[in-house]
């Protein structure tokens, strides 16, 4: 029986997110035969190495989520150590996470994406950086932390650049439609899942709240579109040099009609991993239960980048 330790918590806004994904992979792990082991991953970085060398795990299963634990700077430590982990390594992990250098690989890869630019908090505060309807994000968050829609006719721009606190700032077109997403399973796309909300769009609230977003699978799109996200999904997971799994999130303009416009927004290297997260429900309409999904990432665990 092979020692996992399990990585969960963190220090980013995104830690309830991580506790909730850690709990159930401890449970599918035990399912599958392992003995896993949760670490609660916190500020204190001695601990946490003093958690993974007395014992030292076979393998490290990475369920953090946000900053330090899915940019590149937990990766560093496990590399450190010399202990495999699950999911992508440092390179990849944080040019997933950085928003926009993700999207230059994306672009000199050919693949598609919204007009954007980085903008400064006084810059924001000053001028619109985009023709209205925009978007603006922090660059290295997830979960939808940050986002707001900057429409015609609303006046919150100067008020949301004063108050910003997630450092640096992406201003996006808004694609209007609808929300897809395609998880990626090493060197296979699984299949497309629609995301349908009743709030404003697809946010913290819609992807964690109960009843906040419903899930459509498979996305009930112009098979055209379905096999371009696909294509799309496992190219970007390539180009990022991704390993394990990802999942790629994509805007589908159909406003004028299908088939439309498939916009890519960016490529997550941690997906959430409860039984009922997008990954695990895509792994499970392909016949994947979830615990064979944590027993396929154990054993596909490596360090390096």
């Amino acid at each position: 029986m092979r020692d996992i330790a399990v990585l969960l918590g963190g220090i980013s806004a995104e830690r309830e997110v991580s506790l909730a994904t850690g709990a159930q992979v401890v449970a599918a792990l035990a399912e599958a035969g392992f003995a896993p082991r949760a670490i609660d991953v916190t500020a204190d970085l001695g601990a946490l190495v003093a958690a993974l060398t007395q014992p030292r795990p076979d393998v490290v299963f990475n369920a953090l989520h946000g900053r330090f634990g899915e940019d590149g700077c937990v990766q560093g430590v496990l590399d450190w150590l010399g202990l495999p982990y699950t999911h992508s390594g440092v390179r990849a992990s944080a040019l997933a996470m950085d928003k926009v250098a993700a999207k230059t690989l994306f672009s000199a890869a050919g693949l598609p994406v919204a007009r954007h630019r980085e903008v400064t908090a006084p810059e924001l505060e000053a001028d619109d950086p985009l023709p209205r309807p925009y978007v603006v994000k922090p660059v290295n968050e997830g979960s939808s932390v940050g986002v707001a829609i900057l429409r015609e006719g609303d006046n919150r721009r100067a008020e949301i650049a004063r108050g910003w606190g997630h450092g640096r700032i992406i201003a996006e077109e808004f694609i209007p439609g609808r929300e897809l997403t395609v998880a990626v399973m090493g060197d296979r796309a699984l299949t497309v899942t629609e995301i349908g909300t009743h709030l404003a769009f697809y946010d913290y609230e819609a992807k964690y709240a109960d009843g906040g977003s419903r899930h459509t699978l498979p996305a009930a799109v112009h098979p055209a579109v379905a096999r371009q996200a696909m294509e799309v999904a496992l190219a970007a997971h390539r180009t990022l040099g991704c390993r394990g799994v990802s999942r790629a999130d994509f805007r589908y303009d159909d406003t004028a009609g299908e088939p439309g416009r498939l916009v890519l927004l960016e490529v997550n290297t941690q997906p959430g991993m409860t039984r009922t997260s997008l990954l695990p429900e895509q792994a499970a309409h392909c016949g994947i239960a979830f615990p064979a999904l944590c027993r396929w990432l154990v054993e596909e665990a490596a360090y390096g980048t």
